[in-house]
């Protein structure tokens, strides 16, 4: 059996962090994978109590979501490493856990923020459902659409994604894809245009009001004419290379001679 003093720190974690104090939530997750450690329950050998592995469990899911409420996406490659053992090796021993593929969700949106797709389809495809039943799973189904989506340039689907996410932390993941569309667009943007109207910015940049593209543009170097409701793009002055010409037909004269010489 898990130690007393485990169990009491458990139930002050579950406590704390359905009331949201995140903090305090921070300060209990380190204490409990110390004890988790000394408990041999954070990495789980042998043949444990079913029942003290739930509590770990319990405890490493808290974690993750934890990690993404504070925005600490490597504290979520973390925990969600560390559950693998929970979900993979003692599943078929242990009750089905309603966070699992809430995290198994958000661990695909990860995959999809850092552009790794090769990654994002060997995972999709080593989940535990049959094929036929990824898309009638919501947590699934999201990063599956998501990543359609931006294969297929569909990005304003992208952007109403964000209202459909399953769980409040998929909106996390979603902003930060959104980020990254910015960025891709903006820079076709300095190609194609000298400049454009705010509004047509801001629609092309999913901004929902002036304040946010102000903001963007002068992060990106932009010029801002509030007055005449526009925005300038700077353009980068091509750099001109000069060919050594004499130089070259030199060397090659010289290469032609000792082509020669070797015949």
């Amino acid at each position: 059996m898990a130690p007393p003093q485990l169990v009491q720190l458990y139930k002050e974690l579950q406590q704390t962090f359905t009331s949201g104090n995140l903090q305090q939530t921070g300060v209990l997750l380190t204490r409990l994978k110390i004890a988790l450690t000394e408990a041999g329950l954070l990495v789980p050998l042998g043949n444990p109590d079913p029942q003290d592995l739930v509590i770990a469990r319990d405890i490493l899911e808290v974690g993750a979501f934890w990690s993404i409420r504070t925005k600490d996406i490597p504290s979520f490659d973390r925990y969600f490493s560390q559950l693998q053992t929970f979900y993979n090796d003692f599943g078929s021993v242990l009750p089905p856990s309603p966070r699992e593929y809430p995290l198994r969700g958000l661990n695909l949106i990860r995959l999809l923020t850092q552009n790794r797709i090769a990654d994002f389809h060997t995972t999709l495809e080593s989940l535990p459902l049959r094929a036929d039943a990824l898309t009638g799973n919501p947590y699934i189904a999201h990063p599956i659409n998501l990543e359609q989506w931006l294969m297929e340039g569909s990005y304003s689907k992208v952007w109403n994604a964000r209202e459909e996410a399953p769980a409040e932390e998929y909106k996390f993941f979603v902003d930060s894809l959104m980020g990254t569309i910015r960025n891709e667009i903006a820079s076709c943007e300095e190609v194609a245009y000298d400049s454009l109207p705010l509004k047509d910015a801001a629609t092309l940049l999913f901004f929902k009001n002036h304040s946010e593209l102000i903001t963007f543009a002068q992060q990106r170097g932009w010029q801002v004419d509030l007055t005449a409701g526009k925005i300038s793009f700077a353009k980068k002055t091509e750099e001109k290379v000069e060919i050594p010409k004499e130089k070259l037909i030199l060397a090659n004269l010289q290469y032609a001679r000792e082509l020669e010489q070797i015949v």
